[in-house]
């Protein structure tokens, strides 16, 4: 992996995972220090950060972790809802009906995972990532799959407050059975009611328990 991928790849990791906060300064003699790398791949690292809207150039303080407020993350959803809500009905038409039923099976059976341990919370998060890459590869759109992974890098750092929530992961594995079971049927409206339904109740639980340094602006 090149410098600049690795620095760029570190910095987007800290920045979803909410190591970097909102507001804080990206220094380049800093970041390149504690990333051992030289400032050219870090610069490379830092302006395609700003190219994806995780950093912003400030006049007079250098470049920045952008602001995620309560608003954007509105905004963010409307336009989540309409990408996956249309992907998962295309997922129902176009699908292998027995890649989603199993997935369906399983994601019933992940409640139980969600108990005492850390390992256990990770495989519900690894179903959830092969179900989101099982409707990637269904719906055969290319344009359609390019938008949902410029959006999801934004996303991540909202998903990221409801990880350790064990209430609400139950409450989705449920919904994302749900989902699943409408694609493997191939019911294109029920797969887009499905998703609506799951993305309007993660948009609700993230403005519960949003962190308070992100909701200015």
């Amino acid at each position: 992996m090149k410098a600049g991928d690795r620095a760029y790849a570190a910095l987007r990791d800290d920045i979803v995972e909410w190591r970097l906060l909102p507001g804080a300064v990206l220094v380049e003699v800093e970041q390149a220090e504690r990333l051992g790398l030289s400032r050219t791949p870090l610069r490379e690292a830092l302006a395609r950060l700003t190219a994806e809207g995780l950093a912003t150039a400030q006049r007079g303080r250098g470049v920045v972790v952008s602001n995620l407020s309560l608003s954007q993350l509105g905004e963010l959803y409307e336009l989540r809802e309409a990408l996956d809500s249309k992907a998962a009905a295309l997922a129902a038409q176009r699908g292998a009906s027995a890649r989603f039923a199993d997935l369906r099976d399983r994601f019933w059976a992940s409640p139980a995972l969600l108990a005492d341990e850390n390992i256990q919370r990770s495989v519900y998060y690894a179903l959830a990532s092969e179900l989101d890459a099982a409707i990637g590869a269904a719906i055969s759109n290319s344009f359609l799959s390019q938008s949902r992974r410029r959006l999801g890098v934004h996303l991540a750092r909202a998903r990221r407050i409801a990880r350790d929530d064990v209430p609400r992961l139950r409450q989705a594995a449920v919904e994302h059975a749900t989902i699943a079971g409408a694609i493997a049927g191939g019911d294109a409206p029920l797969a887009a009611a499905a998703t609506a339904v799951h993305l309007s109740n993660s948009l609700n639980h993230i403005r519960t328990n949003y962190p308070k340094e992100a909701i200015d602006g």
